[in-house]
């Protein structure tokens, strides 16, 4: 797929708000060593997780985050004109968990969900801010919701272990600068033939082959990033905070390794969350924010991979 690469293909857009939103219930290490054949050790040298939140639901938590942010960003919410939402975990077959988030924030406008699993919460950025630039849209919300934790098998170390439950929203506000700020770049691409490493059947578990999900992730992560770095004339270098998906902890050392990104310039969640798949990216960007990590006129690059086998990546300049 040849990604789209041109600014005046994007809204020239600011982050009113943000926020991130992880149920209450913690799911330690030790916890699960009790019910697995596993331990602390082991799984924080594998996966550089110590704990997990579980027992959220999508709507719920996409809600509680898309509130946060509207607070934060001190705007009505019936200005907000476009919802989208990312996720793989949606309340329903149908209709869209969009739906009912749109209508429990009071949002105007239209509202659809996207599921490319880890990667779409990057989907769902560079569409929004796209659409946002043809359709006359001037406050749009983006939201990644995901309770992944609902879909392990309860004696299935493999999956059990990783992932956890999250949501993270950011509101976009169209502006007119005369520096540009928004998407500088953008790539998004999908290798179907690896749609049965990663997957989950209806009213199933989640069946995974880590170790052929590993190499592809690193792979095609590096790939996609060095492509949206290079459609907006940069390098690695130049980006003030690398936010990439919050999969594995080696996963995020691979990548950073071979595209010569230091550690302190990547923003790290997994630690305490998991891998929150469509959430990860957002929350990770939320807390990078909220602790000052980035701010006006930084440039961010984000970047996720997921099951498809599908992934995004977006340079930002805040």
């Amino acid at each position: 797929m040849q990604p789209l690469n041109h600014t005046s293909l994007y809204a020239s857009t600011s982050i009113a708000g943000w926020s991130a939103f992880l149920p209450p219930n913690v799911l330690t290490n030790t916890e699960l060593e009790k019910r697995l054949d596993t331990n602390d050790e082991w799984i924080r040298e594998r996966t550089g997780i110590r704990e997990r939140r579980v027992g959220g639901k999508t709507s719920d938590m996409a809600v509680e985050a898309g509130r946060r942010a509207i607070t934060l960003a001190g705007i009505e919410p019936s200005k907000i004109n476009m919802l989208v939402l990312a996720t793989t975990t949606p309340d329903h077959i149908m209709p869209s968990t969009a739906s009912i988030v749109h209508h429990r924030l009071g949002l105007s406008g239209a509202s659809f969900d996207i599921n490319a699993v880890c990667a779409g919460f990057v989907h769902a950025y560079i569409v929004t801010n796209s659409m946002m630039s043809t359709m006359g849209i001037d406050t749009a919300i983006v939201i990644g919701s995901d309770c992944l934790s609902s879909l392990t098998g309860n004696d299935d170390r493999t999956t059990t272990i990783l992932f956890g439950d999250g949501a993270g929203a950011v509101i976009l506000n169209k502006v007119t600068k005369k520096t540009y700020s928004g998407i500088l770049g953008a790539d998004m691409g999908t290798d179907g033939s690896g749609y049965d490493l990663l997957f989950c059947p209806h009213q199933g578990t989640i069946e995974m082959d880590g170790q052929e999900v590993f190499r592809r992730a690193v792979r095609a992560t590096v790939a996609s990033a060095t492509r949206a770095l290079e459609l907006a004339g940069m390098k690695a270098g130049d980006i003030s905070l690398f936010i990439p998906h919050q999969a594995n902890y080696r996963i995020i050392q691979a990548v950073c390794e071979r595209m010569g990104i230091a550690e302190d310039h990547t923003a790290i969640t997994i630690e305490t969350t998991g891998n929150t798949s469509a959430a990860s990216i957002p929350i990770a960007l939320s807390v990078a924010l909220d602790e000052g990590r980035v701010t006006t006129g930084d440039t961010i690059l984000m970047s996720g991979f997921g099951a498809g086998m599908s992934w995004s990546s977006v340079v930002v300049r805040l």
